[in-house]
């Protein structure tokens, strides 16, 4: 992958990350017809840094109260009982809980499962699959569910709920904030309610993930140098990351056309219905099947066949 493909797949990351049509989807398949190879999902997880920074910066106030509200609940400043350090009388409090409640599911499940989301878990198939059927599920529950709740009345059961639709997305097709927005609207959220925290929600996982896939990537490199088998594991893993310059690139313009891509899509949800971002998921999942019908696209990235053999 040369600078101008990982700009270029920094620019896709940037487009679709908060949209509901998953950006992790798009860069599997784009880059499959861009470079001929899946772009790994260490280099996926790594440029999504940038997106979550630019949402660290778009909702700088929010996180910086709520965090303070966290804190100072927790060591006592609104009373020494523990209903009062859990945030009984804050509300703020109460998201910042809600949000680590809702960070667990992706962190249990990612960590336990990590092998088959880097690798069984992209094959296109499957993402075709899970395309169409989350843009079937938000189509019929963004027109069908009222939109009665907002932020203020998040309970532990509805953070819950949002983190096993944020954990979904462990699957590339799912997305991040498709699986998130999908069961916010289920359960009664506004959009604009589902989109924020989704945006919120994702924060700790998404650079959690980065950061864990910066270090993998790293090893896998010094492991494959010190033993360059091709089919092991390490070497597996470095053949699909294309290197810290353009994935520090391909980060950069992640995180600055992200930030423009939040102001866009929350003025674009406080007006009108995912219905659009619905038939996107649908009509792609449709043309990737037929690349996939036509071989024009492999299911499957050829350094994880083979190292399957």
């Amino acid at each position: 992958m040369n600078f101008l493909q990982a700009l270029f797949l920094g620019l896709v990351q940037a487009l679709t990350e908060y949209l509901p049509v998953s950006s992790s989807a798009h860069i599997r398949i784009i880059g499959d017809l861009m470079i001929g190879s899946d772009p790994g999902a260490a280099f996926t997880a790594i440029i999504q840094i940038g997106t979550e920074l630019a949402v660290l910066l778009y909702f700088r106030r929010d996180i910086a109260r709520i965090l303070g509200a966290w804190f100072g609940s927790l060591f006592g400043r609104e009373g020494k009982d523990w209903k009062s350090r859990l945030g009984a009388h804050n509300r703020d409090t109460q998201m910042g809980w809600y949000i680590i409640i809702g960070t667990l599911p992706i962190v249990i499940v990612g960590v336990l499962f990590k092998s088959a989301i880097e690798t069984t878990l992209r094959n296109l198939w499957i993402t075709v699959t899970v395309l169409a059927l989350f843009g079937v599920l938000l189509w019929y529950f963004d027109a069908r569910s009222r939109q009665v709740k907002t932020m203020d009345r998040m309970t532990i059961r509805d953070a819950v709920l949002f983190g096993v639709g944020q954990m979904l997305a462990l699957i590339p097709g799912v997305s991040r904030s498709g699986g998130t927005i999908t069961f916010g609207r289920a359960m009664g959220y506004t959009r604009e309610a589902a989109v924020r925290v989704a945006f919120l929600m994702a924060i700790p996982a998404v650079l959690g993930a980065g950061m864990l896939e910066s270090v993998s990537a790293v090893k896998d490199v010094s492991a494959c140098s010190a033993n360059p088998d091709p089919l092991s594991e390490a070497c597996v893993g470095a053949g699909m990351f294309p290197g810290w310059g353009p994935t520090i690139a391909a980060t950069v313009v992640s995180f600055v056309v992200g930030y423009i891509v939040i102001i866009g899509f929350l003025k674009f949800v406080s007006t009108f219905s995912y219905k659009a971002f619905a038939v996107y998921r649908i009509g792609l999942a449709v043309v990737v099947a037929v690349l996939l019908v036509s071989g024009v696209l492999s299911p499957v990235e050829a350094a994880q066949a083979a190292a399957g053999a």
